[in-house]
């Protein structure tokens, strides 16, 4: 936990400095989340500010400050899964599009060592956001947690409220489903690179 306890039983009694805190202590981390999980820079702030907002609404509900950060967790999925729903609604493509000057960068910087190094590290980003982008909502979010923000089991026990076994074969299966998506993607480079 980043905060101990006694913040946490401040904040909830209406301790506004308290509060504050607890927003600078998880600020990053929440925002690092909430970017994974929904694939577009621009609008991270946004949906960060909306968890903080239900945070500070609901603190008063929160049972015991020993569950604070799955409770936090969950409200962070919530607002993602919130975004994402909207962004459906509304019929955005969710894949942010290169500037012209990220662009200029990357032509300039082509060629040497460290410059193939990035564009190496770019690909595998990307490659993994593809692979994310591609994924079901629940498995993106699930496997977000698990392998990227590292949560343990435990603490996806108290976000997702199911037993242990029912997290392992859900990660299980996301990650197959990973895998499977990941050799249709190469197979797929293998063919166009082949035809050319």
């Amino acid at each position: 936990m980043l905060v101990d306890f006694e913040l946490v039983k401040r904040a909830r009694g209406g301790d506004h400095a308290a509060f504050t805190k607890l927003v600078q202590a998880y600020r990053k981390r929440i925002l690092g989340t909430i970017a994974r999980l929904i694939g577009r820079p621009e609008d991270v702030e946004d949906v960060g500010q909306e968890v903080f907002l239900r945070l500070f609404f609901s603190l008063d509900q929160l049972r015991t400050e020993e569950v604070f950060e799955p409770w936090l967790y969950r409200l962070t999925v919530n607002a993602a899964y919130d975004y994402l729903r909207r962004q459906r609604r509304r019929g955005e493509a969710r894949m942010a599009d290169l500037s012209e000057q990220q662009v200029m960068m990357a032509d300039a910087t082509a060629g040497t060592k460290a410059q193939q190094e990035e564009q190496q590290r770019r690909q595998v980003r990307e490659t993994v956001q593809a692979l994310l982008a591609n994924l079901s909502e629940q498995d993106r979010i699930l496997l977000v947690l698990k392998e990227i923000e590292g949560l343990s089991l435990k603490e996806l026990e108290k976000i997702y409220r199911v037993n242990e076994n029912a997290l392992k074969v859900r990660l299980f299966r996301a990650r197959q489903r990973v895998l499977k998506a990941l050799a249709a993607a190469g197979s797929g480079a293998a063919k166009a690179k082949g035809s050319t």
